[in-house]
């Protein structure tokens, strides 16, 4: 079964938001063996909203739409997907008590315009929107599946999660599609490409890897599709096994969503140890990182962002003679930084980070890309010196994932 997901919207085409939605909904359909071909953004045009359905009617099974289901005048999608389907609208009395009942439990009265959100193609089957007024439509011309639902993330999730995704997987028989993502930290792409290439040339014709290389780190991403979810799965993990043994030391994960972060967490917690931050030319990305997993309040202690070096010698207690010596950008600094954050927050271990970001060097000071990372563990401190060149968010990002695979190691030495 075969998709496109198409997003409605001028905010979109002028970069006034960024689409997430089209991601969201790609991974939903991908979990039950839907592949998707194309994910399109188009504007709030009637005449590239038609043109855009009759160039997709019968090319795919399956066209998922969202925007443009709004109650004010520019928001033309429902319209113009019922002149699409030569349909006119009816009031449909459960997409109305349903509005009367959310405004109700918000003591507002809808307004007029509010109610007519009830107004759909007499064709359309209802996908109930439980999060908003908007609901979503489902209609059939051709060979092809035509889904409306509105652009609001959540509101959009809600009817994926609830209504949609159900219903696709009660109807129609899919392929099974299995992935599996092995996290890499500290190799490149090509490096790591030419450790495996035997390996990767071994591989049935049922499965695909490719790579997801960023700032740090890279991640393999195995594909296997086919009809018998069993063998797929038994492959899959006789490949990952196989590839464990080649580059087992550079791994930190196995799943899809087990980041580094999720991995320092989870070893953080099991050892019962805790963690800290001081921040320069990171700018709390690191705190960032940690504490995006749910429980880090169980190991993260706290952070400083000490960007100037007033904060550096007033907080963290970095001597200005150190800096005066040595230059804020260095390994005497970074190690100083990282002691200070650690006795503030007694924390087992601590980071931290000091460096020239960009976009100029100032005479006399570091080159663009110098970074020194900091590493205090409940036994010893270590500095490194590194330089990830340019621009700017490459420094920021880079930086943050080395600390974390630096954290990473040094925790597991500690595994019993």
């Amino acid at each position: 079964m075969k998709a496109t997901i198409v997003t409605i919207g001028d905010e979109i085409l002028i970069g006034q938001i960024v689409d997430t939605n089209s991601g969201y909904i790609a991974k939903a359909l991908d979990k039950i063996g839907v592949q998707t071909q194309e994910m399109l953004s188009i504007s709030d045009d009637r005449n590239h909203i038609l043109e855009t359905f009759a160039s997709l009617q019968d090319k795919v099974d399956l066209v998922i739409i969202t925007g443009g289901l709004g109650p004010t005048k520019d928001d033309i999608t429902k319209k113009t997907f019922c002149e699409y389907f030569e349909d006119v609208y009816v009031r449909n009395k459960e997409v109305e008590g349903h509005i009367l009942a959310l405004f109700a439990k918000l003591n507002f009265n809808p307004t007029q315009v509010n109610k007519d959100q009830a107004l759909l193609p007499s064709k359309a089957q209802v996908l109930m929107n439980n999060y908003g007024t908007a609901a979503g439509m489902w209609m059939q011309k051709g060979k092809t599946i035509f889904v409306s639902m509105p652009g609001v993330p959540y509101e959009m999730k809600g009817i994926v999660n609830e209504q949609l995704i159900p219903r696709i997987v009660s109807e129609f028989k899919r392929p099974y599609i299995i992935h599996k993502t092995i996290l890499t930290y500290g190799q490149g792409e090509s490096i790591i490409a030419e450790r495996i290439e035997d390996w990767e040339n071994e591989l049935p014709n049922f499965i695909k890897l490719a790579y997801l290389p960023s700032p740090g780190r890279v991640r393999l991403r195995l594909t296997a599709r086919g009809e018998n979810k069993e063998i797929l799965e038994n492959a899959i993990q006789h490949n990952v096994n196989d590839l464990t043994k080649l580059i087992g030391d550079i791994i930190v994960g196995y799943e899809e969503d087990e980041t580094i972060e999720v991995v320092v967490g989870r070893l953080l917690a099991q050892q019962g140890r805790t963690i800290s931050t001081a921040e320069s030319c990171t700018g709390g990305k690191i705190a960032q990182m940690l504490t995006s997993v749910a429980g880090a309040s169980n190991y993260f202690r706290g952070s400083v962002v000490s960007y100037t070096v007033d904060t550096k010698v007033a907080v963290l207690g970095v001597s200005q003679t150190t800096i005066e010596e040595y230059s804020v950008v260095s390994a005497q600094v970074a190690k100083e930084m990282a002691i200070g954050i650690q006795k503030i927050m007694k924390t087992d271990y601590a980071i931290a980070t000091t460096g020239n970001a960009g976009p100029s060097k100032e005479k006399g000071k570091s080159e663009i890309g110098t970074v020194f990372i900091a590493l205090a563990t409940p036994i010893n401190i270590f500095v490194e010196e590194f330089n990830f060149g340019q621009p700017r968010e490459k420094v920021i990002d880079r930086t943050a994932n080395k600390a974390m695979e630096l954290l990473q190691k040094e925790i597991l030495k500690n595994v019993q």
